[in-house]
């Protein structure tokens, strides 16, 4: 058996660089109420910076695609039994996994049979992803730490123990973003209408959708006077497979800085996913469009997989249609500029989202901020587990 150190012993494990961010947050969040606890597990450098004795990289979960996951499936199994193997001796105050949940669940299950407390970090989307996923989810987690107001309801039709604990992008926006400001710092000019496009943060996704965007993007510039195009590109692979579909100067391409890109835009052109929630909390108008590939999609479809038929997280969120999204063959570059110019030409609907919008951000934001929440959260389950109070 590993030696203890410390009042309490916190064992996280995070799959991908978004749960790298919210382990270092949730590490400082837990800290504050146990100075002297340990933390162990997988985590990247944002985690180890925080304090995480980290005895294997996120790069070794790291994996997109489905050729990818299984070309490491053997590979991932060893691991998941040797994790569970050595957390099974140290025998940790309580089991923390963020997200990653192909990995995760199966390891909170060994744990939870061994009398390990374990928490999940971030719901699936068990909405638009077969519900009933919620029991199973149930066997190997104790509570499910979830980060929009409706999934506790979900998981209670099927006994299992969930909260909300606030979204952590709903802390990172401020309630209302400075246009003017982020229009300085992007070099754009202050006055002229401004087009945010975001093709997708994944080279998979700008191959497949970013000549329609730019073209979607095009066609609106020769309708809307003076327009500026901005383009955030995710990293590098991604800002050369852009330049590479641009037909001509115009676009203003930036290295990272999505973030600031909606803030500076009037209307947001992106791909349906994260973007859309943070278009959102920017406060900011926009069209969400996506395509997958056309087997991919028949198979989803026939097969019932999905369940629902909203997919742009502000429309989820608000149970009703709050902004056009036009999928798989409505997301052509004439619907999409089409949806656009309409926003531009209709102020007054600009600013009724606007206003949505904030109350919206409201709902996500949760006091302390979301890493506190989920600390507290956990200490509850802890405390349950022990038979005393939460600190």
């Amino acid at each position: 058996m590993e030696p203890r150190i410390g009042s309490r012993v916190f064992a996280v494990v995070a799959g991908e660089d978004s749960g790298d961010l919210l382990g270092a947050e949730l590490i400082d969040a837990l800290r504050a109420n146990h100075p002297n606890a340990k933390f162990v597990g997988v985590g990247g450098p944002r985690m180890r910076a925080a304090g995480l004795d980290a005895w294997h990289d996120i790069s070794e979960l790291s994996v997109m695609g489905l050729a990818e996951v299984l070309r490491h499936l053997p590979r991932l199994l060893r691991l998941r039994t040797s994790l569970a193997r050595r957390l099974i001796a140290l025998r940790p105050d309580v089991f923390i996994g963020i997200d990653a949940p192909d990995f995760n669940f199966g390891l909170e299950k060994k744990l939870k049979h061994a009398g390990i407390p374990t928490v999940h970090y971030v719901s699936p989307s068990i909405w638009a992803w077969r519900e009933r996923r919620a029991e199973k989810i149930g066997r190997s987690a104790d509570s499910v730490l979830c980060l929009f107001p409706m999934e506790p309801a979900l998981y209670a039709k099927h006994g299992v123990n969930a909260r909300f604990v606030g979204h952590p992008l709903a802390d990172r926006f401020p309630l209302v973003p400075d246009r003017k400001a982020a229009r300085r710092e992007l070099g754009l000019d202050a006055d002229a209408p401004v087009l945010a496009v975001l093709p997708g943060s994944r080279l998979s996704e700008i191959h497949r959708l970013g000549a329609i965007f730019l073209d979607a993007a095009q066609r609106v510039a020769t309708e809307i006077p003076n327009l500026q195009v901005v383009i955030p590109a995710a990293n590098a692979r991604c800002r050369a497979a852009l330049e590479k579909l641009q037909r001509e100067p115009g676009p203003v391409l930036v290295d990272g800085h999505a973030h600031r890109a909606m803030a500076a835009a009037d209307v947001v052109l992106l791909a349906s996913g994260t973007a859309a929630l943070e278009a959102m909390l920017a406060k900011r108008p926009m069209v969400v469009g996506y395509r997958i590939a056309p087997l991919t999609h028949a198979l989803v479809k026939g097969l019932g997989m999905l369940k629902t038929n909203v997919y742009a997280l502000p429309n989820v969120l608000a149970g009703k249609m709050l902004v056009p999204e036009l999928m798989q063959h409505d997301c052509a570059p004439e619907k999409l500029a089409g949806a656009v110019i309409k926003l531009f030409r209709d102020t007054t609907r600009r600013d009724e989202l606007t206003h949505e919008f904030e109350r919206m951000h409201l709902s996500l934001h949760k006091g302390g901020g979301a890493a506190a929440s989920a600390a507290r959260a956990i200490d509850q389950v802890v405390a349950t587990r022990n038979g005393m109070a939460a600190p």
